[in-house]
């Protein structure tokens, strides 16, 4: 039996983006020394209201035809950072505030849940 609700059904999207979002970091430091990789990432706030209407959508409340999963994600090649000679852009101190930053949403996402989980099962004792 699975239990969910609206509220962690976002907030594990909320989770998937993050992790997304962690993984590419990585994926950008790993390049560091690779010649003309160019620093990808993605627009989280746009990339969350997306998910949120594709969570609205499903429900009935929203706009139909949105895309669901992390496929509709717009994974794009960062501008504006200043490229090296070999052609390599990829900025160690930017990907480690990034990094910081993924794993702070991660953790708040994470006793979010928790949290909402909490009250789920409080509120199956509460029934008994």
């Amino acid at each position: 039996m699975q239990i969910t609700t609206p509220l962690s059904d976002e907030l594990g999207r909320y989770l998937d983006l993050s992790g997304l979002e962690l993984k590419l970091t990585a994926q950008n430091m790993a390049n560091v020394d690779v010649p003309g990789y160019r620093t990808v990432g993605f627009d989280f706030a746009e990339a969350m209201k997306q998910q949120m209407g594709t969570a609205l959508a499903a429900r009935g409340d929203g706009p139909a035809g949105a895309n669901s999963g992390l496929d509709g994600v717009d994974v794009v090649k960062v501008d504006g950072l200043v490229e090296r000679p070999d052609g390599n852009n990829v900025s160690m101190d930017r990907e480690g505030m990034k990094m910081a930053e993924a794993q702070l949403k991660f953790r708040v996402g994470e006793e979010l849940l928790k949290h909402q989980f909490s009250r789920v099962m409080d509120a199956i004792r509460e029934d008994k």
